[in-house]
């Protein structure tokens, strides 16, 4: 089961290209910032040796429960199309990703993958890859252009044989997604052990964001057995020591039925409230994230710059090193042979050559050189000579040592990564003040914004 098999026309395709909201331009803005093919934050950071990732554009949010706990009914009615199907029985037998898109279509197996690449380890699990389906619709109620959804499997107890590790997929997930949305069924399924204990696991590290919440609460009956259930549930609960903290709460929620009219307190727009307020929480930690980001690369940068200038700096030592050696080494020969020439000249033609001054200077400087020379017998001046040669080969031999400098930056590269920098300071710092500015205006009036 891999590849699209379903494909349908829009009911709503001529609004696609509708109003986009403030949230979502943001969201795409960031991560065009990151994507840009030449000039993308994620091309600049590897040119330095960083590694980033491009912000998500859409939050994700997982629902899961007992079978027939509403969950696929919430979905429909949050994006107001009927995608999922619904019913008392198992309908949903795998993980199904519903999100918006430009045109109504179900995806299935590999085709979900590929539009979901940072899902992919889910082929790990056994039998899996063969349960995983995608949605799309163009709807644009609420917030969904901002949220894919998980519905995940009903769960039961008993004998109920899944065709892969259930359990251990839904824990996996809870580590990708920003929100869980636990659905409670008053009708006898509530206490399933097998969600307890999931929620239980679950809650142990991403205890900030499971909600719970009473579903179906408007065929509970009376008041009396929706407190009931409640108690029951909260009771289950509280004897997982994990799950027994202050401050719980479980609000009732039902789809309204307008032929149905019900006394119950309907909270499902609570459900909305966390899920947007759940999508503001990221439009802001993307905009952080791209403000730490720049700074990350405007100090490999610089840090970079800088390495090059050190290594610069090491390289001109360590020629002015390998030139002075070299100079002593070529000296030595030098000298001999200039004591060579000199002692096979006669008097008379170094006096015509270098007049009386001359010789007398000579005298001066090689007369000590001459004494101690003509002082050693001639196994002795042998063995002097031969030390200065090998001294003057060790010398040529440290000097062509201290002549091999490290690779520095060219400077075309540095004319580049200086552009860079530019770039991300300039341009990608002052985009992100603008995108934080704009978000705020929301929400906040401008004579109360430091502009």
């Amino acid at each position: 089961m891999s590849g699209k098999i379903k494909n349908r026309n829009a009911a709503n395709a001529d609004s696609i290209a509708g109003s986009v909201s403030c949230d979502e331009r943001i969201l795409r803005d960031c991560h065009q910032l990151y994507t840009v093919a030449d000039s993308g934050l994620i091309t600049v950071a590897q040119s330095v040796g960083v590694t980033l990732l491009p912000p998500r554009k859409k939050i994700t949010v997982m629902l899961m429960g007992n079978h027939s706990a509403g969950k696929s009914s919430f979905i429909n009615w949050y994006v107001e199309e009927h995608i999922q199907r619904t019913g008392v029985a198992i309908e949903t037998q795998g993980f199904s990703f519903v999100t918006s898109g430009r045109k109504r279509e179900s995806l299935t197996g590999n085709a979900t993958l590929h539009l979901y690449p940072h899902f992919k380890p889910l082929q790990e699990f056994k039998g899996l890859s063969e349960y995983l389906s995608t949605e799309v619709c163009t709807s644009r109620q609420k917030r969904f252009s901002l949220v894919t959804f998980v519905d995940s499997p009903g769960l039961v107890d008993g004998d109920m044989k899944y065709p892969f590790d259930v359990d251990q997929a839904i824990m996996w997930l809870g580590e990708l997604c920003d929100l869980i949305l636990v659905f409670f069924d008053p009708m006898g399924q509530a206490l399933c052990k097998r969600t307890l204990n999931i929620v239980e696991q679950l809650n142990e590290k991403h205890g900030d964001r499971l909600r719970f919440y009473l579903s179906k609460a408007d065929e509970a009956g009376g008041e009396s057995d929706r407190q009931r259930v409640m108690m029951q549930i909260v009771q289950e609960l509280c004897k997982r020591s994990g799950l027994n903290k202050c401050g719980f709460d479980m609000p009732t929620i039902y789809i309204p039925n307008p032929n149905k009219p019900s006394r119950c307190v309907n909270q499902i727009e609570e459900v909305c409230h966390t899920i947007e307020k759940t999508i503001n929480q990221m439009v802001q930690n993307t905009l952080n994230a791209l403000e730490k980001d720049c700074e990350v690369i405007t100090e490999a940068i610089a840090d970079t710059l800088g390495k090059d200038r050190h290594t610069n700096v090491n390289n001109r030592q360590a020629r002015c090193k390998g030139c002075l050696l070299a100079l002593l080494g070529f000296s030595v020969p030098l000298l001999l042979m200039v004591l060579l020439v000199l002692g096979s000249l006669s008097r008379e033609l170094l006096d015509k050559a270098l007049g009386e001054k001359g010789m007398e200077a000579l005298s001066l400087y090689l007369s000590p050189v001459v004494h101690l020379f003509e002082s050693l017998s001639g196994e002795q001046q042998l063995y002097t000579c031969g030390g200065l040669v090998g001294l003057s080969f060790i010398l040529l031999l440290i000097a062509r040592c201290s002549f091999r400098t490290q690779p520095t930056l060219s400077g075309r590269q540095k004319r580049q990564l200086q552009e860079k920098l530019e770039y991300v300071q300039d341009v990608v710092k002052t985009k992100k003040k603008k995108l934080y500015e704009e978000y705020l205006r929301q929400s906040v009036g401008d004579q109360d914004m430091d502009l």
